[in-house]
């Protein structure tokens, strides 16, 4: 049986997608454990606040009909696609290069300024969020749908995330805590984070073409 609840069609699916799309690691997600990592909950959070920043951006342009023109205009959706692209790579090989700069002569920790615009800029870097968040909508959407019931899905999408991200900071801070005697352990991860986003680019490169 379909529930609506805040005039969101399948509330309980609604709900449970979320969460499901927020289990599986994306470049956002890399972007708030490696802030808290090398800054601890105040980097993390920083990078947590950037990333809904982001996200809320697209889902402001999904509402208001910006999918549609990305749709309908196929060359200045690829150009937006080559820039996120380029980004990314141009980020993930930054941190390869930071971790080994850090283990000649140590790494500075960001702060929760610089983590929010680096998470915000990641959040940017993908414009086929857009046409995502055009799509999950329209899943718990019904003809009736009146505006403020989008303004309503953007408020819970927005609330969860910051639950389960603000839950990945802790997390990640507690563990960063407990090897943080461990040098080998601290380059490791920054080498990590790098690598996924730096492959990450190179696979939406390959997929752009």
């Amino acid at each position: 049986m379909l529930i609506t609840v805040f005039a969101i069609h399948n509330y309980y699916g609604f709900v449970t997608a979320i969460f499901l799309f927020q289990l599986a690691p994306g470049p956002g997600t890399l972007a708030i454990l490696h802030a808290t990592a090398r800054g601890g909950r105040r980097a993390g959070m920083g990078a947590v606040l950037g990333t809904l920043a982001g996200d809320l951006v697209y889902m402001l342009a999904a509402v208001s009909g910006l999918a549609a023109l990305l749709a309908a205009s196929p060359a200045l959706f690829s150009a937006a696609r080559w820039v996120g692209i380029a980004y990314l790579c141009r980020l993930g090989w930054n941190l390869l290069r930071a971790a080994a700069d850090a283990d000649a002569v140590g790494e500075r920790a960001p702060g929760a300024g610089r983590s929010f615009r680096q998470a915000f800029a990641v959040g940017l870097t993908n414009p086929k969020v857009v046409i995502f968040f055009m799509a999950f909508f329209s899943l718990f959407m019904t003809p009736d749908t009146r505006p403020s019931t989008l303004a309503v899905m953007m408020a819970h999408v927005t609330l969860l995330c910051l639950l389960y991200q603000s839950g990945l900071v802790l997390v990640g801070d507690r563990l960063a805590r407990r090897f943080s005697t461990t040098k080998r352990l601290r380059l490791l991860v920054t080498r990590l984070a790098g690598l996924a986003i730096l492959s990450f680019g190179v696979r939406l490169a390959i997929d752009n073409r």
